[in-house]
């Protein structure tokens, strides 16, 4: 059996907007495998965004169990929360979160300075981005980039340390399809070559086609689980995607 990476575990998380209680997550249970290439699929609202978020050490959940790596989160200080997702996680924020002072090449190179890695730093950030086709746009600053390259580097930077686990937010949101397919290609050839395991919040059907595991969110709960028969196979095969209104409810898997 594959290793768990991440068990969540009965939970729960309510937002207080003045008087409202919103429940975004509402007793979910979720276990992640080392490997998994998992895009989690849902509407609006339902819940994906939050997820992973506690996933992530970012957010604490309202009630349940969320574990990282054995670690359950909640025991943790946020010097400790803070250390996990330095050294095992990486990030793609939807909003980029790009230092905006700072170069592309400067954006990926300085996660590697965080950790402590000397040799190579630079040559290392260099190497991803040419492999995201941004070499040429390595010294400009993020104002002087298209969202699309903004978008790029962001995911550059959260894979350039190679770590146990990535999460991403809408990684192809503002990317054409050929781009995006570039860059789905390049973070399943990572998983492949260094045990990475990625988890992504889409919309896009391409990552999905991509994805070897496709989970659907709605109201909170998790709908349905649909594990692809083997991560190699093309994009596409071993799961149908539809649009919303052309199932049941709870049928298939949904992409809005």
């Amino acid at each position: 059996m594959q290793d768990v990476l991440v068990g969540a575990s009965a939970v729960t998380k309510d937002f207080h907007v003045g008087k409202i209680t919103v429940n975004a997550l509402r007793g979910l249970d979720l276990d992640i495998h080392k490997g998994d290439f998992l895009a989690i699929v849902g509407p609006s609202g339902s819940g994906k965004t939050t997820l992973l978020n506690l996933i992530g050490a970012l957010d604490t959940a309202t009630g349940g169990k969320v574990e990282v790596f054995g670690q359950d989160l909640s025991g943790m200080s946020r010097r400790e929360r803070a250390e996990l997702r330095l050294r095992s996680l990486g990030f793609v924020f939807q909003a980029y979160n790009l230092v905006p002072v700072l170069t592309a090449l400067e954006n990926v190179e300085f996660v590697l300075e965080l950790r402590g890695e000397d040799g190579g730093r630079r040559a290392t950030a260099m190497s991803v981005l040419e492999d995201l086709g941004l070499g040429e746009l390595a010294d400009r600053r993020p104002n002087e980039m298209s969202g699309g390259q903004q978008q790029r580097v962001a995911v550059a930077r959260a894979v350039a340390a190679k770590p146990r686990l990535v999460l991403a937010d809408e990684p192809t949101a503002n990317l054409d399809s050929e781009n995006g397919e570039s860059l789905l290609k390049m973070m399943r050839q990572l998983r492949d070559e260094h045990d990475m395991t990625f988890v992504f919040s889409t919309h896009d059907p391409l990552v999905v086609a991509y994805a070897s595991r496709v989970v659907t969110i709605r109201d909170g709960k998790i709908v349905s689980d649909i594990r692809k028969n083997s991560g190699e196979e093309a994009p596409g095969e071993g799961v149908e995607v539809r649009r919303k209104g052309t199932e049941p409810p709870g049928d298939g898997t949904e992409v809005n």
